[in-house]
């Protein structure tokens, strides 16, 4: 069948892919399955660590919603940072506080726990919007390519986090040790993305 917008026919044409390595891709897979793991526990688990204190009973649903309120105010932000400094520079920085937003509800005070959920709602969709973003700037022709394996890596951390979660907060009694082990996951992530940055400037020039 005829195109029926010659215009956007013309536009893919002019769109040319920029495939990263094999060995970038799969540490950009990794540091993301590993955002998928701090997503997760937090996000299963804030409510109910915001109820368990006995001095923040009753704010657990205002936890969660300035989770969302946080990642509303900041979808724009995200793009606009790696604009300026560079997707990986900021996919890093998102990473590094996130860590922060994932452990200052153990606190144990309102005013860390709302500002952690603003900072995690914040980050999370910082993540995903940047690397989605990333997946588009590699192959603009296809970016359901790399995006593909992007979303598979983050549905599988949403299976192995709870599994091992679940169990190390029933054999602990609390969350705290969840906690921790997402925020370790997320630095994982980091420190993978702080390898990106150099690999990504070496590739750039290589293709030059």
């Amino acid at each position: 069948r005829p195109d029926a917008n010659p215009q956007n026919k013309a536009a893919t044409a002019n769109l040319i892919d920029c495939p990263p390595s094999d060995k970038l891709q799969r540490l950009l897979l990794i540091a993301y399955f590993f955002a998928g793991i701090g997503y997760v526990v937090s996000m299963t688990f804030i409510v109910d660590l915001v109820e368990g204190m006995p001095e923040l009973k009753g704010k657990g649903a205002l936890s969660f919603l300035v989770v969302g309120l946080g990642a509303a105010l900041a979808v724009f932000i995200w793009d606009r940072l790696a604009r300026q400094y560079g997707y990986f520079n900021t996919l890093m920085l998102a990473y590094v506080i996130q860590v922060i937003s994932i452990l200052l509800p153990l606190n144990g005070d309102l005013w860390s726990t709302l500002i952690g959920a603003l900072l995690f709602g914040a980050t999370t969709i910082g993540c995903v919007s940047l690397v989605l973003t990333l997946c588009g700037r590699f192959y603009p022709t296809s970016p359901a390519r790399l995006m593909g394996k992007m979303t598979l890596a983050y549905g599988v951390a949403q299976i192995i986090g709870p599994a091992v979660t679940g169990p190390l907060t029933e054999a602990t009694g609390n969350y705290a040790y969840s906690l921790y082990f997402a925020a370790i996951c997320v630095a994982c992530g980091a420190v993978i993305n702080a390898l990106l940055i150099p690999l990504e400037k070496s590739e750039v020039a290589l293709r030059r």
